[in-house]
């Protein structure tokens, strides 16, 4: 692992308390941000996108109202997708789990494991 960890943290949710968990557990270094509170800009989502090795479309919570409302216009592109994604980011899939290099969506949590 190079360099300190970013996990993209939701308070409430279950699955995201667990990755935080894990790497407190470990004594992993890293950094939490609050993406609700702070949401990721379009640069910010597309440089993750890269580094996740997925489209936006992959990593949108698909059970939630929004996303069904969006989607029953049709599927948006990549670049609308991003800019939803940006602009709702209770939308975003949690927790996501980024490295220097690479980042994974830890659902399950476990996954973070992957990471160290």
């Amino acid at each position: 692992m190079a360099g300190p960890l970013i996990i993209y943290h939701n308070g409430e949710c279950s699955k995201s308390k667990g990755a935080l968990e894990l790497l407190t557990e470990r004594g992993t270094p890293f950094t939490v941000r609050y993406y609700l509170q702070e949401p990721l800009t379009v640069e910010e989502l597309k440089a993750l996108l890269k580094k996740l090795n997925l489209p936006a479309s992959a990593i949108v919570r698909r059970g939630e109202t929004l996303a069904s409302e969006v989607t029953a216009k049709g599927e948006p592109d990549e670049e609308g997708w991003i800019r939803i994604l940006a602009e709702n980011p209770s939308l975003i899939e949690r927790p996501i789990v980024e490295s220097a290099d690479i980042a994974i969506v830890a659902r399950p949590p476990k996954r973070v494991l992957e990471l160290l």
